[in-house]
Order: C-alpha cells, then structure tokens, then sequence
C-alpha cells in the first residue's frame, strides 16, 4: 500500500515515516505543496481537510495529521491554534524575531509567568482518506509545560514540554523515546492496528 503524506512539515514528514517503518506502507512525498486552509474545529476537522484535499488533487489515498498542545490553565490554547498561535489576538501578538516556532513558544511562556497549574497535553489525530473509505485514529501525552526551553530535538513545543513520567523535555529525548511516548506515535499505531491488523511495537 501507498500513502500520500498531506503534509508540507518536512520534520512532521519524518516522524511519520520513522512511525511507519516495518508497517509494509509506503510514504510518499506530494508531488508539490498544497495550501490548505485550517479552518476546523477540531483537531480532527482539520486532518479531514488536508487529507481529502490532497486526495482529491493527486488521486492517492491521502494521510493527514493534525496535533497541538493544549494548556488547561489557558482554557485549552494553543490547542488547534499551535503552529499559528504567535499570531491569535488572544494573548497578544507575539513578534517574530527569529523564526515562528521561537514567537509561538515566546508567546507561550510569557502566558504561564506565575501560573502554578502546569499540566498540559499533546492531542494528535490522524486522518487516511481514500475517498470513498477512510480511517481516523487519535493519541495523547501527558505532561506539563517548563519555565525554559531544554533541548535541540523535536520540533514546535518540544523544548517546554515535559512528558510525564521524564525528567528531560520532549526536544531532549532521542526520536526512539519520542516515538514510544508521542501523541503522534500512539494516534499512527493505533491506525496501523486497524489498517494492517497488527501492532507495531518501537
């Protein structure tokens, strides 16, 4: 079986191919990008779009992720909001000195000065269209978001979230240990579960 990965996040793109390994699926690259409006409610809303999207436009059964952070001391923000939260007027602005990422996690941060309430979680879901069928398949991980960014890893919140259970942040962790704890990794293995009847243990 082939896959389309309806994504244009080349660290996304890897984290899901290295999640796919041993599964007999193989990933595909979009012939190009797509620009795909986010406009969902919810996480899984939006893996729909991009998934039927790039469906739609390449023919190929199509894989789409959708995951954020979500903070319940800030009333579930940055939630569906992640990548783009930088810019939401709730909150404030955030300028961008260095790259979005850096903005997001600025933002972030000065959001949760002198909030004791830390918890926070990962929410993936991910979405196959093949048009007239499709899968969906949700994960999660717990934890709590830190004071200051720790570690090069990973990619978007990483570096300020802390996984239960881990004394290091998710960015300090190798991508074997990201992947056995991941929101991602649980929400592709249990996909994989349904579509290949089997569990892929990493």
């Amino acid at each position: 079986m082939r896959l389309l990965v309806a994504t244009s996040n080349r660290s996304k793109r890897a984290e899901l191919e290295r999640l796919f390994q041993g599964s007999g699926i193989e990933l595909l690259v979009p012939p190009r990008e797509l620009s795909v409006e986010e406009s969902g409610e919810s996480f899984f809303q939006n893996a729909y779009l991009k998934a039927r999207a790039y469906y739609e436009t390449f023919g190929v059964p199509a894989l789409a992720e959708d995951s954020g952070l979500v903070v319940p001391a800030l009333g579930g923000y940055p939630g569906i909001y992640s990548s783009r939260f930088y810019q939401l007027e709730w909150g404030g602005v955030e300028k961008v000195e260095t790259s979005e990422k850096e903005a997001n996690i600025k933002k972030l941060l000065r959001l949760m000065e002198g909030v004791h309430d830390r918890r926070a979680y990962f929410h993936s879901c991910v979405v196959l269209y093949m048009g007239n069928a499709g899968l969906w398949a949700e994960g999660r991980c717990d934890g709590e978001v830190l004071a200051e960014a720790r570690g090069e890893g990973g990619f978007g919140y990483d570096p300020v979230f802390r996984p239960e259970g881990h004394q290091r942040s998710m960015a300090e962790l190798s991508p074997e240990e990201k992947d056995r704890i991941s929101h991602r990794g649980k929400a592709v293995r249990r996909l994989l579960k349904v579509l290949c009847g089997k569990s892929l243990e990493i």
